[in-house]
């Protein structure tokens, strides 16, 4: 009876913002479509820090989980769909891209306990067993309701590389020699060993971190002694950025890293971060994280999975005057590395500061705070973080094959890179 008047509320909102996002003409990325889903976790088994990439006849698995803030648990499948080398769903059929389930129901959950708030934690390995890809290349996930495959609850991309081909890279000062303190270029060679390219039909991707908003395709440059050479062009530099700021709220009775204070009330937590400060003018500080990344951990429990506590984690940003320009955006992790409403700061005249508050599950976040220009899709760290060419960033290299002959591209290889 719950379950039924759960799907009464939640498919008609569902499926409006599931064909706003994935209509065929648009990129897809990582999403949560209902205030419900939180903490959503996609990785290869036993690298929860690596991101969701696996090589074609490797064997290996991806493990995801996530948590619905629920008292009953939802009967939930996902579906496997092929997608191009700019996130754009294709036209492949399942029996193309895999040998085994494309579409297969998620059963195994448990609930939380001791918790205050409570939740449904779901977990799944895929693809499924005796199944297997057999095309590489960009997939999107999708779980949705069971039997309503426009019912969508959340996304997460992967890859499934060929690594067919040796692909490596650089980072250092950026070829133009403007600003070359504040901007990394990411330069990369191609070995095709006996593989015949031409670049022509091939398209590599950079992303740095796990930004969306930047990512870019680099441009041909020549060959280098029979390699191909993706390097000296506008399309190869960055804004370096900076250190990600983080915090740490695994422990509840002593605020940790960056938490000025946590409190409980009204049979919640809260945790109130120290105020963020304009980095740009700041001198640049070596430091380790997990740039953007987020790790689940609760010092006094022994399953933090289904024992952390929900903490609504309160940031700040002390600021005279709003920005009448743009906007501000917590990015990592934590906002599924979006640039959108969730993300975004209000500024309060009360307080004169930018204030968010973000429902995370008990551990170790990092992220940043992107300034985002009006009418602009791509935030910058210039105003608010500062760039500094020492900042530790990863850069993922992608690239994608797509024959006159294909249907689809083909990831012929991935590859990162840190800096500096």
């Amino acid at each position: 009876m719950y379950l039924c008047s759960v799907k009464r509320i939640l498919i008609p909102l569902l499926i409006v913002l599931a064909f706003n996002t994935m209509t065929a003409a648009q990129r897809v990325a990582d999403s949560a479509f209902h205030p419900w889903v939180k903490t959503v976790m996609l990785h290869p088994v036993g690298s929860e820090l690596e991101p969701p990439v696996i090589a074609l006849e490797s064997g290996r698995r991806l493990a995801l989980s996530f948590d619905l803030l629920l008292d009953q648990p939802l009967e939930l499948e996902y579906t496997l769909r092929h997608c191009d080398a700019h996130w754009r769903p294709d036209s492949l059929e399942a029996y193309e891209f895999i040998a085994g389930f494309a579409t297969a129901a998620i059963t195994a959950y448990d609930f939380s306990f001791t918790t205050l708030r409570p939740y449904i934690h779901y977990r799944h390995t895929l693809p499924e067993p005796y199944s297997e890809f057999t095309h590489s290349g960009n997939y999107l996930l999708t779980v949705h309701l069971a039997g309503e495959p426009d019912s969508v609850v959340l996304t997460r991309r992967l890859w499934v590389s060929e690594q067919a081909v040796a692909l490596g890279g650089t980072v250092g000062r950026p070829y133009d020699g403007i600003d070359i303190d504040r901007r990394q270029e990411v330069d990369a060679l191609v070995d095709p060993g006996q593989m015949p390219l031409n670049p022509q039909y091939l398209t590599l991707i950079a992303q740095q971190n796990g930004r969306l908003d930047n990512q870019r395709a680099l441009a041909f440059a020549g060959y280098d002694r029979g390699r191909l050479a993706y390097r000296q062009r506008p399309q190869n530099i960055f804004e370096a950025g900076n250190n990600y700021r983080f915090f740490d709220a695994a422990n509840l009775r002593s605020p940790m890293y960056n938490i000025a204070r946590i409190e409980e009330y009204g049979g919640e937590y809260y945790a109130i971060l120290r105020p963020d400060e304009d980095r740009s003018r700041k001198p640049y500080i070596v430091e380790t994280t997990l740039q953007g990344g987020m790790k689940v951990n609760a010092w006094d429990r022994r399953n933090p999975l289904l024992e952390a506590e929900y903490v609504w984690v309160n940031f700040s940003l002390p600021m005279a005057q709003p920005y009448l320009d743009g906007s501000v955006h917590i990015v990592g992790a934590l906002t599924d590395w979006q640039l959108d409403e969730r993300s975004r700061m209000e500024y309060n005249p009360t307080y004169r500061a930018y204030t968010a508050r973000l429902l995370l599950k008990q551990g170790y976040y990092a992220y940043q705070l992107l300034f985002l220009p009006s009418g602009s899709a791509v935030g910058t760290t210039a105003r608010l973080e500062g760039n500094h060419r020492l900042a530790p960033n990863r850069y993922t290299l992608c690239l994608y094959q797509r024959l006159p002959s294909d249907r689809a591209d083909r990831l012929l290889a991935v590859s990162t890179v840190n800096a500096p």
